[in-house]
């Protein structure tokens, strides 16, 4: 298993003159100077490879970090145990944030067949009335819905066809990993399947799910909040078309918890908590199934059942997601309930984190180091977002008639109160966090996630900011970039790929060259929030610091070069 690949620069911003308005004319450190990544580039340069990055497991999670990097211009492999593509949904949505990660793998404008808004999110007593609801914006912080519904087979499809127009990445399926050997400046897989043998590769990211041969040969200990319970999910498509209203329910029923919800364009999903009595062997059979799909009038005359399974839901995360040249990512490194959406969205995250990080010390524009910062920001998020979890798990999981009928009071008060106040609903909190550890400089806005908006560059309508200008890092400014970058600053945030973009309100003129006009006037308020005239944003969308004059923002610029060990 060995061979070369071709290389190819990272996707660009659509403004004209890209390349001398944003200041770089590819994505990341790995294709900064637009040209192929060279073999042995990097940390372990001169050592014979077959591959940059071995990804083992080829799901979202797997799909979306491969696409990351190999759009970074380095050579990857995918090892995948199964020889097809899994058919049945298991994730049946994703957030903002994940919608924008997603977005940045270039898939997109391909996803319309199989996603549509959420729409809303509302939880029941069980007897009708409205616990909370929540009402999905279809432009959110991320300047994509909140919250969208996804058939996953066909959000899968998307990206592997995206997998195959990528010249640096290759797949191959039906190999099983057996044994890793990390060999300090290389790592050694052996692999079983066609061609079987080894392949050699630089570094080892395990995308392999909960049972994770990856996870296994990093060691260490897991954090485990021994919170459980047995779900019966079920996959439907209707005969007849419905009005779903709403259009995501939890039916809080302490006699059967309960959950209907869209898996995407033409698919449903219903789940049945299993109660203390109740045999998970007869729980799970068919003709259960039917049995409880009776209660939202579903039956085998209407109704196709597509798949039907019991899950115990689990909360655990590993402690150590590095070790060496060996990463993890998904669900080899994070478990949750579902009650937040947070699983595959958790996945997603880690994929943009490890992502630019990773191109960095492929491409020798950062030390090793930088790569234990991934493990200690996605770890306080995946714990946040399993607290989360949980505590939406324990309100929606009350099977004690009392303690369910003080539940329904106390949230129906709440309701009232805010009725009365016209302060809104309560709401769920959210898992957009900011950082609050790792690679950031500097208090607020450092470490928060950067919203996104529409902006317009001469001669283009608007669209969102990361396709108009590109991804990679963003230096935004509300000055000329000449004023608060000296030339060494400007071409070493050159070298990383930075686009320096000035951002003006939208007049209705055009913007001049290297500017964009907020059209939906959120960078300029977001900027002023924060009393900066500049803000350095990571690849992921994450501010790295913020500066309010020439001297703070070569504070910023000096920082992340000491950070980087650069």
């Amino acid at each position: 298993m060995t061979g070369g690949y071709p290389t190819a620069p990272g996707p660009h911003g659509r403004g004209p003159g890209t390349a001398g308005q944003w200041g770089a004319p590819a994505e990341g450190g790995g294709a900064a100077a637009g040209g192929p990544v060279p073999a042995g580039a990097g940390i372990g340069a001169g050592v014979d490879v077959d591959t940059d990055v071995v990804i083992v497991g080829y799901g979202p999670v797997g799909q979306a970090t491969a696409l990351l990097l190999a759009a970074r211009g380095h050579r990857v492999t995918v090892l995948e145990r199964f020889p097809r593509p899994y058919p049945m949904p298991r994730a049946v949505s994703y957030d903002g944030e994940s919608a924008r990660i997603i977005a940045a793998t270039g898939v997109g404008g391909e996803l319309a067949p199989h996603v549509e808004s959420s729409r809303d999110y509302v939880w029941h007593t069980a007897g009708g009335e409205t616990l909370f609801r929540v009402d999905v914006e279809d432009r959110g912080r991320s300047g994509w819905p909140d919250s969208t519904s996804v058939y996953q087979p066909g959000l899968e499809a998307a990206l592997a066809s995206q997998g195959e127009r990528s010249p640096n990445l290759r797949v191959l399926r039906g190999r099983t990993v057996t044994a890793l050997a990390d060999r300090g400046d290389r790592v050694v897989l052996s692999v079983e399947g066609e061609g079987g043998g080894t392949v050699t590769s630089r570094w080892v990211v395990g995308c392999d799910g909960a049972n994770s041969r990856v996870r296994e040969a990093i060691g260490g200990t897991v954090t485990d909040f021994a919170f459980f319970n047995d779900w019966l999910t079920c996959d439907v498509v209707l005969h007849d078309e419905r009005e779903h209203v709403p259009n995501n329910l939890q039916v809080c029923d302490p006699a059967r918890p309960r959950t209907a919800v869209s898996a995407g364009p033409g698919h449903r999903r219903w789940e049945f908590m299993r109660l203390e009595h109740e045999s998970a062997e007869e729980f799970g059979t068919e003709e259960n199934v039917w049995k409880l799909l009776s209660l939202f009038d579903i039956a085998p005359g209407n109704a196709t059942l597509l798949r039907h399974a019991v899950y115990t839901f689990q909360a655990r995360y590993a402690d150590r997601w590095r070790r060496g040249r060996v990463l993890i990512a998904g669900d080899a490194a994070h478990l949750m309930p579902p009650f937040a959406g947070q699983g595959m969205c958790s996945g997603f995250r880690d994929a943009a984190n490890l992502a630019w990080k990773l191109d960095l010390v492929l491409a020798g524009r950062a030390g090793e180091a930088l790569l234990d910062t991934y493990t200690s920001e996605r770890r306080a998020h995946v714990r946040h977002a399993l607290t989360m979890s949980m505590d939406l798990g324990r309100v929606i999981c009350q099977t004690d008639p009392a303690a369910a009928r003080d539940r329904d009071a106390a949230m129906l008060a709440a309701q009232e109160r805010a009725r009365r106040s016209a302060v809104g609903a309560a709401r769920p909190r959210t898992p957009v966090q900011p950082l609050t550890t790792g690679l950031r400089h500097g208090s607020f806005p450092a470490g928060d996630l950067v919203p996104q908006g529409r902006v317009r560059v001469a001669g283009e309508a608007a669209d969102r900011f990361d396709d108009v200008v590109g991804r990679g890092f963003v230096l935004l400014t509300t000055e000329r970039p000449e004023a608060l970058l000296d030339d060494a600053d400007r071409a070493w945030l050159e070298g990383l790929g930075t686009r320096v973009v000035r951002v003006t309100a939208d007049d209705g003129a055009e913007p001049a060259p290297g500017c964009v006009a907020d059209t939906d006037g959120v960078y300029l308020p977001y900027l002023a929030a924060a009393r900066a005239a500049a803000l350095l944003v990571r690849p992921d969308f994450y501010v790295y610091g913020a500066a309010s004059d020439r001297a703070g923002l070569a504070g910023v610029v000096t920082a992340l070069r000491t950070a980087l060990g650069s």
